[in-house]
């Protein structure tokens, strides 16, 4: 496995854990809003170290191979839809205590976030290792 996917896979722990601290907290508490800060930042780190080191060469491997082509095609859309929803969540829940809603909305967040990380590290990151043992 290379260093980058060692240290990808290593953020994914740590976004996975620091989510479960907030299912655990609940919405109402400041401790809350600021697990929410430190995952919004966290997660936009983590998308630009794979827009920035990631995709790159991936991209690059793909001008030659049409499946790899579709399979990022799929994965940028994808992440398009989760970056809105994450980014809308964020910015509505930054300033907004929640209730009912920010648990059917955090759940959301977390199923598409852990649905995420589970494709790219069964399905991308092995993509990247082949190019990059």
């Amino acid at each position: 496995m290379s260093k980058l996917v060692e240290e990808l896979k290593q953020e994914h722990v740590v976004l996975v854990k620091v989510l479960g601290e907030i299912q655990e907290l609940g919405s109402r508490s400041q401790e809350t809003k600021d697990k929410l800060s430190a995952v919004k930042a966290g997660l936009l780190n983590h998308l630009l170290k794979e827009d920035h080191q990631l995709y790159p060469s991936l991209r690059k491997a793909a001008e030659s191979d049409p499946r790899l082509k579709t399979t990022l095609d799929v994965f940028a859309k994808e992440m398009d839809q989760i970056s809105a929803f994450a980014l809308d969540f964020f910015e509505k829940y930054s300033s907004e205590s929640g209730g009912i809603q920010f648990a059917k909305d955090f759940g959301s967040l977390v199923a598409s976030l852990s649905s995420r990380i589970r494709k790219e590290e069964q399905i991308l990151y092995p993509e990247y290792d082949k190019l990059n043992p």
